[in-house]
């Protein structure tokens, strides 16, 4: 028998989401190790009048590819992919991992050839997002892949998860809206400030907002979701940031992250683990060495580190900010094929400021 939470997070990503309407195409992707969800999310699919395309991978499918992939069929782009960008109205990708660093072994380079031949796919994604015409949320199914990565039984994690996606909630999509009301309230405060200046052990760093918008991420995009964020001035930040949760980026483990930035370009960066890989994401594109996003966490239902950055970056109490491409809706042009976020945790001696004024102390909002 299925999990009850599952058809309840189905029902969520469908209904709440990405609101499927009688006769629109939307495309479901995931491997077979989450198969339980993708079914769930087919059968709500259909109730909902929609049509859906299923897009199953194997598991071991992205090892096997990039082990053994000529350069040229690295460079292909499949017509389903172009499909999905171009035309689909919406798009549900379910991440099933049982092996979440099977890619540790891959050259860096040949990850990054793939991300250079996918890019235009992010940003006609993006683009049609921030037109309208497109709509698109990433979940997880637990596996003891992320289980693992989050030093948890895979129960443990399965409660942790849906109790995150407020998957068991006897009303999950009303426990949803009320959440997007608060989202919302914090994101309409910051809206309209000129700099945010994030202080914390290790960070000190500045960053100029003026004319950005800030969007409230509401469970529309992510699932789980809990944030709201922007797109800093290309040119305008400055100095040191330290992010304190290891995560886990291409297959590989990446933590104790320093960036330094000079006229909004990362000229200094290190980490204790990961630095090679962290050092290319980096050299990807010209755009890979500026920040595209600057999210602030408000899940506080999500309250330790997992290595998996959807959960973590919507820690209430966090920031996290983005190398690379940035969300044309909040009026960002910094264009990459990266967009890689890191997390900085403020709940133990940081602190926002927006134009100098107290907004978040020690993860916790002032206003």
């Amino acid at each position: 028998m299925r999990d009850a939470r599952v058809d309840s997070l189905a029902r969520i990503l469908v209904r709440y989401s990405t609101e499927v309407k009688e006769g629109e195409t939307c495309l479901i992707e995931g491997p077979t190790a989450g198969e339980p969800l993708i079914a769930a999310v087919y059968e709500e699919v259909l109730q909902a009048g929609g049509h859906p395309v299923v897009a199953i991978s194997v598991e071991g499918q992205a090892a096997t590819f990039f082990r053994r992939a000529s350069d040229a069929q690295l460079e292909w782009v499949s017509p389903l992919a172009e499909w999905a960008a171009d035309a689909s109205d919406c798009r549900i990708g379910i991440g099933a991992e049982t092996n979440t660093r099977e890619l540790s072994g891959v050259p860096p380079e040949r990850q990054s050839k793939r991300r250079k031949a996918t890019r235009h796919l992010m940003e006609k994604t993006l683009r049609r997002d921030a037109e309208g015409t497109h709509r698109w949320v990433y979940t997880l199914f637990p596996t003891n892949g992320y289980a693992a990565d989050a030093e948890m039984s895979l129960a443990e994690f399965e409660d942790f998860y849906y109790r995150a996606c407020l998957a068991d909630d006897p009303d999950p999509l009303g426990a949803w809206q009320r959440a997007s009301e608060e989202c919302k309230r914090l994101a309409d405060w910051a809206q309209g400030h000129e700099e945010v200046r994030v202080t914390a052990p290790g960070t000190d760093i500045k960053l100029g907002i003026a004319g950005r918008k800030f969007v409230p991420a509401d469970g529309k995009r992510n699932m789980p979701d809990g944030e709201f964020f922007t797109a800093p001035v290309e040119d305008s930040v400055e100095g040191e940031v330290s992010f304190h949760l290891p995560a886990m980026v291409g297959g590989r483990e990446v933590a104790g992250v320093r960036l330094r930035f000079e006229f909004g370009r990362v000229v200094d960066a290190s980490a204790e683990r990961g630095e090679e890989y962290l050092v290319s994401l980096l050299d990807t594109d010209e755009g890979a060495r500026r920040l595209g996003e600057l999210g602030i966490g408000t899940n506080y239902g999500i309250d330790r580190g997992t290595r998996d950055v959807l959960l973590d970056e919507k820690i209430g109490g966090t920031v996290h900010m983005a190398v690379g491409a940035s969300y044309p809706e909040c009026g960002g042009r910094n264009e990459s094929a990266v967009h890689t976020d890191l997390v900085c945790d403020l709940r133990r001696g940081g602190r926002i400021e927006l134009d100098g004024q107290a907004f978040q102390e020690n993860g916790r909002f002032l206003v």
